[in-house]
């Protein structure tokens, strides 16, 4: 009898356990994988609770396979991709989750109507989101020594490797640390990535049918964790689906999906801004409407709208397929915002920001709002005769003196490399309440990308070389030159470059002209259109443009034609997620891919800019990208 209610026991457990038709894993826990860091376990479950909030179950069934690749096969030990197929389970009953497989033929052998089928010696990686409750007293204990982020009300990932055995039985162990990191990077790009999946408009619908998607593939970059070898680089996956897809042009944010019903989702509530007192834009109707008067979407908490009205009209034709898109993009909020500084960082109002720095109609900072904007770019009325008076008469010690960096490496001459505004603010001795990074970080992004992206540039400055770079579409840098004399000094006695700024804002009686900032930075200015000058420039090492907007200017083609036939390193930067998305879709267009992924900018401005119709994270020089690297 003994015996009899111990096998019942265990039959209930596995048709009743951890994962539909898989049973519960056994002896499992993350702190028990050689190598592991508390720090990347905690990024493991940071990154569980942002797909989770994103609720793929809610359309997503076993029957829908994911084709899978992060980075080169060469990045992984074995040469290939760990697990390039996915299936979401759960979404028809049982425990949430995911699981990946080593093949697409061993996820459809796996796959039954109603559960997991075992299949005799082949593995799968499972994430299993289990209640706190039924958690494993080993990883109650991890949990709860270190904090760890619930990824909804009272759940926590579980994350394991599934093996059923020749006889019928189940084995499981841990992860490895590599296939935790191909985990990791998998759930943030599909987090990402699965809102922007459309229905398929396949005719009559019948009752028990498997919905189906329109195939999609799309590459997302996502940055790995510090806390793991691969540092802070970054790392382009594709999701694909079905597996095997190959990339169809499409834009985010531009011709309405069509959906087919059922499923239904809920319109979200909209929610009232709060603290804006300046205009904000209805991303409907383009209304103009008071900000304390406007309303936003309370899923996403991104689109604004002047009234419930036009949110439900943009939900029905644009935003219900983007709204995941947008909602993880805000997520990334505290995490672009630039805490280190001491001023403010949020800009509603841009003279009334200068005001609050004591810089308005001052210097350089001129160009920073529309006073000024009745005078031609490069043309601002001069009065200033020292280098203080260009940054706006700061005190001595808030501002980048005209001058070498002293004693630099006991005096090497090597380009200064850096990693960010905390660097460089520390090696020119400036407090952290100075503003002056919102007008250096459009030189500080071009020296960012000459020495630490551009490999060629990069070893020809460390030979003494001269470096050419042509400057797409200034506009305000024009009249930003003190500021780019800090390149001079950044190159530290080592290296030239020329920059040659070409574009239609640069004034008539300045075209042709030659600005020797410092002994090794010399700056030309050309009138025009860059496919229509080009043939009269020296050929550039790189392309750079900041801010550049590729999605909103037709005018990019024939630009874009020019680079990709001279097949010379190009760089761009854009200001938020949405419009680097947007901007890769035109390069791929143009028959460029993004071989240097879409990554922040460590030379980002800290001002964070309002979107009138949208709240989107949005920082000049944001966000970098390039093709031809």
């Amino acid at each position: 009898m003994e015996t009899h209610l111990k096998d019942l026991f265990a039959r209930f457990q596995e048709q009743f356990g951890s994962g539909p038709g898989l049973g519960p894993s056994s002896g499992t826990c993350l702190l028990k994988v050689e190598g592991i860091a508390p720090a990347f376990i905690k990024s493991l479950f940071r990154a569980s609770a942002a797909l989770y909030r994103t609720d793929p179950w809610k359309r997503l069934r076993p029957g829908h396979l994911f084709g899978i690749r992060i980075g080169k096969d060469t990045d992984w030990s074995n040469k290939k991709q760990l697990f390039p197929c996915a299936q979401f389970v759960g979404g028809d009953g049982g425990d949430l989750g995911f699981h990946l497989f080593k093949s697409e033929q061993d996820a459809q052998k796996m796959t039954g109507v109603r559960e997991t089928v075992r299949v005799p010696n082949v593995e799968l990686l499972r994430v299993i989101f289990e209640p706190a409750s039924l958690l494993s007293p080993p990883n109650k204990r991890m949990v709860r020594s270190l904090s760890l982020e619930a990824s909804g009300p009272d759940r926590f990932p579980v994350i394991d490797v599934a093996r059923c055995t020749s006889t019928g039985g189940l084995r499981f162990r841990n992860s490895t640390l590599e296939e935790l990191c191909y985990v990791y990077a998998f759930m943030k790009a599909i987090a990402l990535v699965h809102p922007l999946l459309e229905w398929a408009d396949d005719g009559a619908l019948r009752r028990g049918r498997l919905m189906s998607f329109e195939p999609f593939i799309e590459t997302v970059d996502v940055q790995w964790p510090p806390e793991v070898a691969k540092g802070g680089d970054l790392v382009a996956v594709t999701i694909s689906h079905p597996p095997g897809q190959v990339y169809v042009e499409k834009k985010l944010v531009s011709t309405p999906p069509k959906y087919a019903e059922p499923p239904k989702e809920e319109l979200p509530p909209v929610e009232a801004l709060a603290n804006w007192t300046t205009l904000r834009k209805c991303a409907m109707c383009e209304k103009e409407v008071h900000g304390d008067q406007s309303l936003f979407c309370g899923r996403c908490r991104a689109a604004v709208y002047c009234g419930p009205v036009c949110q439900k009209q943009h939900w029905k034709e644009t935003h219900k397929s983007i709204c995941g898109l947008y909602q993880a993009m805000m997520e990334r909020e505290e995490e672009l915002a630039m805490k280190i500084f001491i001023f403010p960082c949020f800009v509603d109002h841009p003279c009334k920001w200068l005001e609050s720095v004591g810089l308005h109609q001052k210097g350089m900072w001129r160009r920073k709002c529309s006073c000024y904007s009745h005078c031609p770019f490069g043309l601002l009325p001069s009065k200033a005769s020292t280098i203080s008076e260009s940054w706006g008469s700061l005190s001595d010690g808030e501002y980048p003196p005209d001058s070498a960096f002293p004693n630099y490496l006991n005096g090497a001459s090597n380009p200064i490399l850096l990693s960010g505004w905390s660097e460089y603010y520390s090696l020119r001795s400036l407090p952290m309440t100075s503003p002056v990074a919102a007008i250096l970080s459009h030189p500080l992004t071009v020296y960012h990308i000459l020495t630490a992206l551009v490999i060629s540039s990069k070893n020809r400055l460390v030979k003494g070389k001269e470096v050419i770079v042509h400057y797409l579409g200034p506009a305000g840098e024009l009249d930003w030159m003190p500021a780019f004399s800090e390149i001079s000094h950044l190159l530290n006695g080592s290296g030239n470059i020329q920059i040659v700024m070409i574009g239609p804002e640069v004034p008539s009686n300045l075209s042709g002209t030659v600005s020797g900032i410092s002994g090794r930075l010399r700056v030309n200015l050309v009138r025009g259109i860059y496919q229509e000058q080009a043939s009269y420039l020296s050929s550039p090492h790189a392309v750079i443009a900041l801010n550049c907007g590729l999605e909103n200017y037709g005018s990019w083609g024939g630009a874009l034609e020019l680079i990709k036939s001279m097949n010379v390193p190009a760089f761009f930067t854009e200001r938020s997620e949405i419009s680097c998305a947007n901007a890769k879709q035109v390069l791929r267009g143009a028959g460029l891919q993004v071989t240097h992924p879409v990554t922040p900018n460590p030379f980002r401005s800290p001002l964070r800019d309002q979107i009138p119709s949208s709240n989107l994270p949005s920082f000049s020089n944001g966000f970098v990208f390039g093709v031809n690297t």
